[in-house]
């Protein structure tokens, strides 16, 4: 065997097509392109999101909160865990911290969870309190109940 004796198997290799040749063929006249419009045409391309003329997607979708809108709209707002006061009367101790409350099930057991505390309900006791938000009224009841808020 030598090397010009070589040939690839049968079937294995393609002819390349040759467009545009007779219509004997069978891509012959408009060579396989159809008739008309924009793919008939040489060096065009069609853009990928393009949906022939239907509006697009990303117009139709409304925007988005932040940059888009306009730099006074946070993209991210602080999502704050709701705790009422009255709910603080069933956590034991003297000190109410994020542990305490979630051992209680009154917060998410995320990590990174913030959590306010609103004034709806009494507390009888003297607790200190520590969360990373409080409403006025929530401070005022605590305090009256000679208790202390602390933000985190």
């Amino acid at each position: 065997m030598r090397l010009n004796e070589l040939s690839p198997p049968p079937g294995s290799r393609r002819a390349r097509k040759r467009v545009g040749r007779g219509e004997g063929s069978g891509y012959g006249k408009t060579s396989g392109r159809g008739q008309k419009g924009a793919k008939a045409r040489s060096g065009t391309k069609a853009y990928t999101t393009y949906e022939g003329g239907q509006m697009p997607l990303q117009r139709r979708l409304p925007r988005l909160k932040g940059e888009a809108r306009g730099r006074h709209t946070p993209a991210h707002p602080k999502v704050y865990d709701p705790v009422n006061v009255g709910e603080l009367a069933a956590v034991e101790g003297d000190t109410i911290g994020l542990d305490e409350l979630r051992a209680a099930g009154l917060i998410r057991k995320k990590a990174d969870t913030l959590v306010k505390i609103l004034g709806d309900g009494e507390i009888d006791r003297p607790v200190t309190v520590r969360a990373h938000a409080f409403s006025r009224a929530a401070r005022e009841k605590i305090e009256a109940a000679g208790g202390r808020a602390e933000v985190l």
